[in-house]
């Protein structure tokens, strides 16, 4: 069997050692999640990356992750959020309150305004209730708690508002990464076929380009975004805090289901083996899942805390490659 795996890059993969031990053990490709850094960062990157693949007359493509229209909290320091504790997000880039989360989306005040008063942040780890809405601050309570930082995603599930376009830093990088060959780019939280005809128009014809469901509409429409895309991935992380645990399920066995009729490669993100960013086996459950996904007519995998902060990177890469022709994945 023979299909991708994409390996995100982090703070624990950032040296070239890494990056060639991850190639070695099954990564086809590379994912820089550009929301974790600065244009700056990225142009760093992107240099160190192409002396790498230049070295190796590599084929080894990198994705830049675009922000697109997700919403992420801006910067403060990490705090634990506890249950029943009141806090309050502000619209501004930066804060150095420990009471106050910074959220740099003013679109996202507007969505507050038309939904059911629930808040998720990190993949829906975190629950909030809204008490009070205004136009650049909401003061809620806790529900669910637990430890955030910069920069995690932050939606409410039952609000379908939300300003579809590329942000300025979006722009910027593109701007950047122009020069650079071996660039692919993901979109992340694509609403439909619109607009990801928008972000096709904007991109170009010749890039390749990769379209990010996590939104119910996403998955519905994904016919439609095929037409403007070179490839899907169903990323279940947003999809699971979009439309709660038990409706992403169901959403992910009917698309699974339809992958037969879409005329591009899908491959499936959001913790394939996410047991493993602290375990150096998987579990057996995600061996299985993994499995099955292949079986399915998936063309591969996305690994992202795995390779990028987890413990055991080179170990991740490996289990996610034991269905590959060749394979030298030890049975445990």
């Amino acid at each position: 069997m023979d299909y991708e795996i994409v390996a995100t890059l982090g703070p624990k993969s950032s040296s070239e050692q890494m990056w060639e031990a991850l190639l070695c053990t099954g990564a086809t490709s590379f994912r820089l999640n550009t929301s974790h850094l600065s244009v700056e960062q990225v142009g760093q990157w992107l240099d160190r990356m192409k002396t790498f693949l230049k070295e190796r007359d590599s084929h080894v493509r990198v994705v830049l992750d675009l922000q697109g229209s997700k919403w992420r909290l801006g910067d403060f320091e990490q705090l634990t959020l506890e249950p029943g504790q009141e806090i309050e997000l502000v619209h501004c880039p930066s804060t150095g309150d420990p009471g106050m989360l910074p959220v740099p989306h003013e679109d996202f005040f507007r969505a507050v305004r038309r939904s059911d008063g629930s808040i998720v942040l990190n993949d829906a780890k975190i629950a909030l209730a809204v008490r009070e809405a205004g136009d650049g601050s909401v003061k809620a309570r806790v529900t669910r708690g637990g430890v955030i930082s910069s920069r995690k995603g932050i939606t409410c599930p039952s609000s379908g508002y939300r300003a579809e376009s590329l942000g300025e830093k979006d722009v910027k990088i593109l701007e950047l990464a122009r020069g650079f060959d071996f660039i692919r780019y993901a979109v992340s939280y694509v609403r439909d076929r619109m607009e990801m005809s928008r972000y096709r128009k904007t991109i170009g014809d010749r890039t390749y380009l990769i379209a990010k469901l996590e939104r119910e509409t996403a998955v519905e429409d994904a016919a439609g975004i095929s037409r403007f895309s070179d490839e899907l991935w169903l990323c279940r992380g947003d999809l699971g805090a979009e439309m709660g645990l038990k409706a992403m399920a169901g959403a992910v066995y009917r698309f699974s289901n339809r992958l037969a009729e879409l005329p591009v490669p899908v491959l499936l993100a959001g913790q394939v083996l996410e047991h493993m960013t602290v375990s150096p086996v998987p579990t057996r459950a995600e061996v299985c899942s993994l499995h099955d996904a292949l079986e399915r007519g998936y063309r591969g995998v996305v690994l992202s805390d795995e390779t990028a902060v987890g413990e055991y990177l080179i170990e991740s890469c490996s289990a996610a490659a034991m269905f590959k022709t060749g394979s030298e994945q030890q049975e445990n």
